[in-house]
């Protein structure tokens, strides 16, 4: 079944002021935030007033068909302003377009912004209105007084918010959107949207969780009525509540009890990428990330973040055959600052040749600190497989930090309660998953019917298990019940510690399932399933999952379950 062509949908969403959503019913993009693969909308606002304010235009992908629909609904030279919540090489591209036709256009931004339009577009030299400080106004006149508020994160340092009273629309930016793709302007059915809201936040944001709470801290003052986000429905039924949920995520980030300083510096935005896979895999884990852009942090915020660590990452692009100066300036604050008991990571992107990776690998080693894991090298772009990669590499860094951490706690004996959930049993068997080049699999034991009609079950999975990201709702996989007395095999196949990356089934006898997962010939029954609905518990995710096909391959055979002790642990 084919995808719809991309396209531009218009909409007045309030006074004077139009929303053009750019649409792309397919993912867009290699990077986890769109791993959900329901397509994604690009958002542009257009305010029509005495003078006319063009916020946010799109990435390059949608330059042609943007600049068609923009050019049908209004004059290009009747727009005065652009407005960029934030900039990036993508975004450049688009931009350089309009200015070359619009030479008299005023670029309003951040100074990071404006300080990296002129990396970007060496030879364009727009008009820029600089805004410094919350509370910075354009009047463009019929009560559209727009105010601004700055909203940096390590990820997007020029990250600037755009108010409009009389419309009472907050424009956000990367704040507050998801990456769906559908015909609904608003988010009328928004209780839908939570897991999608939830796993951008998820990759965007957990790993600057301090500045999420900053930036919320200034937003929240200002009396809007509806927030305009750069990707997805605009929010007009629950703005308050999404607002109050990007508190609450943020706050269990800061919450944990374990951290992981993560430094890097990006060129073109391929290291920013893998930096945030690792993120994703740390947090999955439980423990939290504080993100420092090397760019923008001080060296007492680099340092800072170090010292309240359990353990540190490095990341640089390779730039004429060197790391960026604000990376080797970083360098030098971790040498001086971290222990040699914190455990470290190396990564990076290039082009021709890697020296960069080389140099933080040499220094880290020969100050003695233990690298975690072979160094990261990605050149050009990461694919998913490398994304993939990198998340389980992530996690397992974060595994290695909490195991740390029991070690050195006292021993305790399970109690009663404990004792008692232990004697909950469940049947044995291994989830499978496929999505492309990407696969993955589980011992469950937590698995249990919960319909008849339709078909379905529950199966509980943790939080930091790398197949969690492949079971979203929409996505097949297929369970496997082992045998009694013949699980053993597959038990300890699956229960040991697979290396990032590593082939789950490379010593397993597999068939494939129609819906694209494999089933193992050492299964006494299998089910094709696909995932409805997911709920968040605890450290686990309990997922209902809907049967499509099903077949018993031994009915002579039992089926396995497992006996526990405790309640705590598998």
């Amino acid at each position: 079944m084919t995808s719809p062509p991309r396209d531009v949908q218009l909409y007045a969403m309030a006074a004077g002021t139009t929303v053009l959503r750019c649409r792309s019913w397919n993912r867009l993009r290699f990077e986890i935030e769109y791993g959900l693969e329901r397509g994604t909308t690009a958002n542009s606002y257009l305010i029509q007033a005495d003078r006319t304010a063009l916020i946010d235009p799109p990435g390059e992908s949608f330059n042609e068909i943007f600049l068609a629909a923009l050019e049908r609904h209004i004059d290009l030279h009747q727009i005065n302003y652009i407005v960029l919540g934030h900039i990036n090489p993508n975004r450049a591209e688009t931009l350089k377009i309009l200015l070359e036709r619009l030479p008299e256009v005023t670029v309003v931004c951040s100074n990071p912004a404006g300080l990296a339009l002129k990396d970007l577009l060496p030879d364009v030299s727009p008009r820029l209105r600089i805004i410094r400080g919350g509370g910075d106004r354009l009047d463009l006149g019929q009560g559209h007084d727009l105010q601004f508020e700055l909203i940096p994160t390590p990820r997007y340092p020029g990250g600037l918010a755009t108010f409009d009273p009389y419309s009472g629309v907050l424009y956000s930016d990367k704040f507050f959107g998801a990456h769906r793709c559908d015909d609904t302007v608003f988010d009328l059915s928004w209780h839908d949207l939570l897991e999608d809201r939830r796993y951008y936040f998820d990759c965007l944001f957990a790993a600057s969780a301090r500045q999420v709470l900053a930036a919320l801290g200034r937003l929240t003052p200002l009396p809007f009525q509806i927030l305009a986000p750069g990707h997805g429905p605009v929010v007009r039924y629950s703005p308050r509540e999404l607002v109050q949920s990007y508190r609450d995520w943020a706050q269990a980030q800061t919450s944990q009890d374990l951290s992981v300083a993560l430094i890097y510096a990006s060129a073109y935005g391929n290291t920013a990428t893998i930096a945030q896979a690792l993120a994703r895999g740390i947090t999955k884990a439980g423990v939290s990330v504080e993100s420092i852009n090397a760019e923008q942090a001080s060296p007492d915020d680099i340092k800072a973040a170090v010292e309240n660590s359990a353990g540190f990452l490095m990341g640089s692009p390779t730039l004429g055959g060197h790391a960026p100066t604000p990376m080797q300036t970083a360098l030098g604050i971790v040498l001086s600052t971290a222990s040699k008991a914190q455990p470290a990571g190396v990564f990076g992107s290039f082009g021709w040749s890697g020296e960069a990776i080389d140099l933080l690998e040499s220094k880290l080693k020969d100050g003695g600190y233990s690298l975690a894991f072979d160094p990261i090298r990605v050149k050009f772009k990461p694919t998913d497989v490398t994304l993939k990669y990198c998340e389980e590499v992530g996690t397992d860094f974060a595994q290695a930090l909490k195991k740390a951490r029991r070690a050195k706690q006292p021993r305790t004996p399970a109690s009663a309660v404990e004792q008692a959930v232990g004697r909950i049993v469940g049947s044995l068997s291994i989830v499978t998953a496929c999505q492309g080049e990407v696969s993955s699999a589980m011992l469950a034991s937590w698995v249990s019917q919960a319909s008849f009609t339709p078909p379905g079950f529950t199966v509980a999975v943790a939080k930091d298990r790398a197949i969690e990201s492949l079971l979203y709702p929409g996505h097949p996989f297929v369970l496997n019940i082992l045998a009694e007395g013949r699980h053993l095999g597959p038990m300890k196949h699956f229960l040991k510690p697979f290396a990032p990356g590593e082939d789950r089934f490379a010593e397993v006898e597999t068939e494939m399932a129609e819906n694209g997962a494999p089933i193992l010939t050492e299964a006494i029954a299998y089910l094709e399933c696909t995932v409805d609905q997911r709920m968040e518990c605890g450290d686990h995710w309990l997922v209902y999952a809907t049967v499509q096909a099903g077949r018993v391959l031994d009915g002579e055979a039992k089926t396995a379950v497992h006996h526990r002790k405790t309640g705590t642990h598998y």
